[in-house]
């Protein structure tokens, strides 16, 4: 049985951290899911990661996930070191706050699959130094892993125990996934999952910036929502929405609504 439906900070971007923490208590969200940029932005106002790590704890919210910066799977030399550090440091602050998954979006350009297996045992170690797990999102528009089979494959070549498959509803239906294709998904194979819908209609290669509330759109959730019980998953389901359009409205209302749709479609009101 799932946790609950979490609030991921992306879907209320233009809103400061302290105000979505508010905002998704009051409207009933289980719990929030946590960017590297919200420590990144807290940085860059004075304020550590320390102080970012008590105003969530203060809001008495479960944190859902904790996201990692992207680009470690190719990079090599300083960067490569910097990427890890970084990796490293969201997995310490997902286990200051309890949380048991750090998610990463896959790299967006192409390179070599042993390097990749590779960098993602070598992750995956880091992640079980701090007893969290990584949760690995293919995405839509990438090169390379940009459907669910890529990214099953290269997890399956790494067989690390802390890493595994997060599925995202929009870049899965994006991406031209069909529903069957989650019907030989292994017991607790995905380790995270978020969850917005695409658009019927105006698509734009390149653009991700259009997700909407479910229902809206074209993503069977569902059938999608059966497939992912079968596995047995357990964790949050989490919204993700990033959208100028929705950046522009009452975030509250935003938050509210999203919520009443998903319960709505999900849970039957």
């Amino acid at each position: 049985m799932q946790k609950g439906f979490g609030l991921h900070t992306w879907t209320l971007d233009t809103t400061p951290l302290a105000d979505v923490l508010r905002i998704a208590r009051a409207a009933g969200w289980d719990a929030i899911e946590l960017r590297r940029v919200d420590f990144t932005r807290a940085s860059e106002a004075g304020r550590s990661a320390a102080e970012v790590l008590d105003l969530v704890r203060r809001s008495s919210l479960p944190v859902a996930c904790v996201g990692v910066e992207l680009g470690w799977m190719f990079a090599e030399g300083t960067e490569r070191n910097r990427l890890l550090q970084a990796f490293d440091e969201s997995c310490r602050w997902a286990a200051a706050l309890e949380c048991a998954t750090v998610m990463s979006p896959v790299d967006p350009g192409r390179g070599d699959a042993q390097r990749a297996v590779s960098s993602i045992r070598e992750v995956g170690d880091i992640a079980a130094e701090h007893g969290v797990w990584l949760a690995l999102e293919f995405n839509s528009q990438a090169q390379q892993f940009n459907a669910l089979e890529p990214l099953r494959d290269i997890l399956a070549r790494a067989g690390h125990p802390h890493c595994g498959l997060l599925l995202d509803t929009y870049h899965f239906g994006r991406s031209g996934g069909d529903v069957r294709s989650l019907e030989d998904l292994a017991p607790q194979e995905i380790a995270y999952f978020q969850y917005s819908d695409v658009p019927r209609n105006g698509l734009q290669p390149g653009k991700t910036l259009d997700r909407l509330p479910p229902g809206q759109g074209s993503v069977p959730f569902r059938e999608i929502v059966q497939r992912l019980s079968a596995t047995r998953y357990d964790g949050y389901l989490t919204y993700e929405a990033p959208n100028p359009a929705a950046w522009a409205r009452n975030p509250a209302e935003v938050a509210q609504e999203a919520l009443q749709a998903t319960r709505t479609l999900l849970n039957g009101g």
